[in-house]
């Protein structure tokens, strides 16, 4: 306990430049967050400051700066819609959101989450960017927001026949200077920043148009957490897919920091620490986040090393809302939308896209599927999919290999003493080396595509596992049914070199049932010789025919 605690203060400046530059940066996102989440500006803020605070804190990764993000915020503004606007309930489910994200850390989930492929994590990504986008559609020209994506997506001819020009004037101006603004003058003014000031000081000369209004602002107030049994399936699968999104985007954020950084960051610590951060923003009104791409990139950049720069980027926000009520109320709802459709813009993966076309067209065809179930369907339909679909086409690639391998491989490389009893057998015997485990889906068609290779005058088969550490019930239920078709057409089956592991797992499946006491020998050469024992030898037989299963 007390190393936790234990700071490292010889890189201080640098944190504390690299701390107030994210906080300054992280104050018109936590804003506008918190506006699409339709849980209000002040709950963004409140976010940012107890998900940043505690996940810098408690978290695996040191640079990481953590608050609202996208794919949060468009879980919550699913949520507050089905909910009604029940601010108790959808504060739960960030809770539970963060309860869970800490078991994951715990039973060590983190490990496994950097294994979703590229296409599935290019394709959720990219749909929640098309999100964001279409759900600032209604604010950007002046109107206010429908429930739903495809709720906005009904409204936008609505919207189109009836526009605020000054909304959409103040929204245009505010994305075009966060796209314009000189990454030079972002050293002393954020992009973000400028374009939320400009559009709303532009605003203040020009006719009416939605604004914040009056915001709360000073300490937050305890929310306990609520269960209401009719609205428990809602919240439990908001908190699922808040926890799973939360931890992808997270662990994605912590990659980027390594890669800056050249350092390793700890998966599952980081987990532990993003829930504690999720679990304290949903007591005290905020809304949920994860680690922020963009804010731990300029965090790193402006000299930021440990965890203390993520810390103080999140006392910055706090002494901000101390006073943010009377200044944020002006800020209107056109000047959020544009910065917020610039960073719909950034999360859509548009380099993989451009090469897209260039790499296996599944992976394309991947990432369009679950862009697509994304916008239209919901995130953890979308991700499932893509991670089942992505496994069986990894399978079905691997078992192609090993099959094709199995065919155009025919010959193994045997001893000198082996050769001369394989010369001696001819034609009688054919063997059969599994250069590794077989996968499942390979394990379906081995047996078949062994069958054709026997010949009729074959007597014996060998079946040479010297290269198999492990073995599954696919695999073994395979092997049996080879063992089978052999005894069926009249032929003795013998078993090289099989671990003692596969040989328990074959006898505890039943899957060496057919097979004699004497079936087993310790090397390919002992089964050849018990081959040559088993007599009608053909003295000027060809060379045996030889048969290599290369599994990877």
């Amino acid at each position: 306990m007390r190393s936790l605690f234990k700071f490292d203060l010889s890189h201080l400046r640098g944190d504390i430049y690299g701390g107030l530059t994210a906080g300054v940066v992280a104050i018109p996102l936590a804003l506008a967050f918190g506006v699409a989440s339709g849980l209000g500006p002040i709950a963004g803020m409140y976010g940012a400051i107890f998900v940043g605070f505690f996940a810098s804190m408690f978290g695996g990764t040191p640079t990481n700066v953590s608050g609202p993000t996208g794919p949060m915020v468009v879980v919550l503004a699913g949520l507050f819609a089905s909910l009604s606007g029940d601010v108790s309930l959808i504060l739960t489910a960030v809770m539970l959101a963060g309860l869970l994200q800490i078991v994951f850390g715990a039973v060590g989930f983190g490990n496994y989450i950097r294994l979703v492929p590229y296409p599935v994590v290019s394709g959720f990504m990219s749909g929640i960017g098309v999100i964001i986008i279409i759900l600032q559609t209604d604010a950007f020209f002046g109107h206010q927001a429908a429930s739903g994506t495809l709720s906005h997506l009904a409204h936008v001819p609505t919207a189109l026949s009836d526009i605020n020009f000054s909304a959409l004037a103040v929204g245009v101006v505010t994305l075009t200077v966060a796209y314009t603004w000189p990454t030079s003058w972002g050293t002393y003014v954020p992009g973000p920043l400028a374009a939320l000031t400009i559009g709303t000081l532009m605003s203040l000369v020009m006719p009416a148009m939605p604004i914040l209004g009056d915001i709360p602002s000073g300490l937050p107030t305890l929310h306990m957490p609520v269960f209401d049994q009719s609205a428990a399936t809602l919240v439990l699968e908001a908190a699922f897919i808040l926890a799973v999104l939360g931890s992808i985007d997270s662990l994605l954020t912590s990659l980027v920091a390594d890669n800056m950084t050249r350092t390793r960051h700890d998966s599952n610590k980081e987990l532990i620490g993003q829930g504690i951060g999720n679990t304290v923003a949903g007591l005290f009104g905020g809304i949920a986040g994860a680690g922020a791409t963009m804010r731990t990139v300029i965090n790193i950049r402006s000299g930021g090393v440990t965890r203390l720069s993520g810390m103080i980027h999140s006392v910055v926000l706090a002494a901000v809302v101390l006073g943010v009520g009377s200044v944020a109320a002006v800020i209107p709802h056109a000047a959020l939308a544009g910065v917020l459709v610039k960073v719909g813009m950034d999360i859509i993966d548009f380099s993989y896209l451009k090469r897209a076309h260039r790499g296996p067209r599944w992976d394309l065809v991947l990432m369009a599927l679950v862009l697509s179930l994304t916008v239209f369907v919901d995130l953890i339909t979308a991700v499932a999919a893509g991670v089942v679909l992505a496994a069986l086409a990894y399978v079905r690639q691997v078992a192609k290999i090993q099959l094709e391998e199995l065919i155009s491989r025919p010959y193994s490389q045997v001893s000198e003493e082996e050769q001369v009893l394989l010369d001696r057998l001819g034609t009688q015997v054919t063997l059969f080396e599994f250069g590794g485990p077989l996968s499942f889906g390979a394990a379906a068609d081995v047996g078949h595509h062994m069958r054709e290779r026997y010949r009729d005058a074959t007597r014996s088969v060998i079946l040479d596992f010297n290269r198999v550490p492990f073995m599954d019930v696919s695999a073994a239920r395979a092997v049996e049914t080879i063992i089978d078709d052999a005894h069926k057409s009249g032929k003795k089956v013998y078993i090289a070199a099989m671990a003692p592991e596969v040989r328990d797992t074959m006898a505890s499946l039943g899957a060496d049932e057919d097979l004699g006491g004497d079936a087993h020998f310790d090397t390919r050469l002992e089964a050849l010789e018990a081959a040559v024992k088993q007599g009608g030898v053909d003295e000027h037989g060809r060379s045996a025919h030889l048969v290599t299963a290369v599994a990877h």
